[in-house]
């Protein structure tokens, strides 16, 4: 997708923009997890794009193009990503979100609920507990963490074959060692620390759709549970979709089904 630069906050931001293909065209907007950049999102970016939606992925502070530091809270990256809304001057859009990034949507869609069309939060959970040796090692040896991250995100060898998931490791990899220093361990710090999830999805107004990978190790299917029931009894109702096989990496596994769930889900929203 194309990339545009901006000075925002008095810092410069990387967002990939589709484009609006048509002047309704609806936006959705992605936001990528710990330790990544807007890439996570291209393969169901430009699928999205090519169902005509415009479609817009933002590097968040301290990570691919955007300067830094990383925010260290849930609640100022929802803040962040409501003003940088503000300065693209969507009026309305649906937020996706992925693991970290599903909670940033998840707090941002409460603060706007007049603008936000529609929420998908995949790999996610609330609260979102980060493994104690994980978040040491993402202090103290970047490496072993990026190492563990590899190990727990991908779906089964038996599922993915050995060639894909070394093909898939290998360009997460590069993903997470492309980011600014000391911007993963504030990402998990962010995760581990925010416990107004429950609370904030039983405020969301917009429909929600929550996407699990079945054999997914960092965010359980069955710990998505009480996230689940909350949007659920919230005015905007839920749908969950479980994908078979898939573990915690879903746009790279099943980019597809990833990108016509989205699809799907946008053409019914209000």
């Amino acid at each position: 997708m194309p990339l545009a630069q901006l000075e925002f906050d008095g810092r410069r931001v990387r967002v990939a923009d589709s484009g609006a293909p048509a002047a309704d065209a609806p936006a959705v907007v992605l936001i990528h997890g710990a330790g990544h950049d807007h890439e996570t999102w291209d393969e169901v970016a430009a699928a999205l794009a090519g169902a005509g939606l415009r479609t817009l992925a933002p590097d968040l502070p301290g990570h691919g193009g955007s300067d830094g530091p990383a925010l260290a809270d849930v609640g100022a990256q929802a803040g962040w990503l409501l003003r940088l809304v503000d300065a693209l001057e969507l009026p309305r859009f649906c937020l996706a979100g992925h693991s970290m990034g599903s909670l940033t949507a998840l707090a941002a869609a409460v603060r706007a609920p007049d603008r936000c069309t529609g929420l998908v939060l995949l790999g996610s959970m609330a609260p979102m507990p980060v493994a104690p040796v994980l978040l040491e090692a993402a202090r103290e040896d970047p490496p072993v963490a990026h190492a563990l991250i590899n190990k727990w995100t991908f779906g089964p060898v038996d599922v993915l074959g050995e060639a894909r998931l070394d093909a898939l490791q290998a360009r997460n990899l590069r993903r997470m060692e492309r980011q600014a220093a000391g911007s993963l361990a504030l990402d998990l710090g962010a995760c581990d620390a925010w416990q107004d999830g429950l609370a904030a999805a039983a405020r969301v107004r917009c429909p929600a759709l929550l996407i699990c990978g079945e054999r997914d190790r960092m965010t359980p299917p069955e710990l998505a549970a009480p996230l689940f029931d909350a949007l659920h009894a919230a005015a905007g109702g839920a749908s969950l979709i479980r994908i078979p096989g898939a573990g915690h990496a879903l746009m790279d596994e099943a980019p597809a089904t990833v990108s016509d769930a989205i699809r799907a889900f946008v053409a019914t929203a209000p």
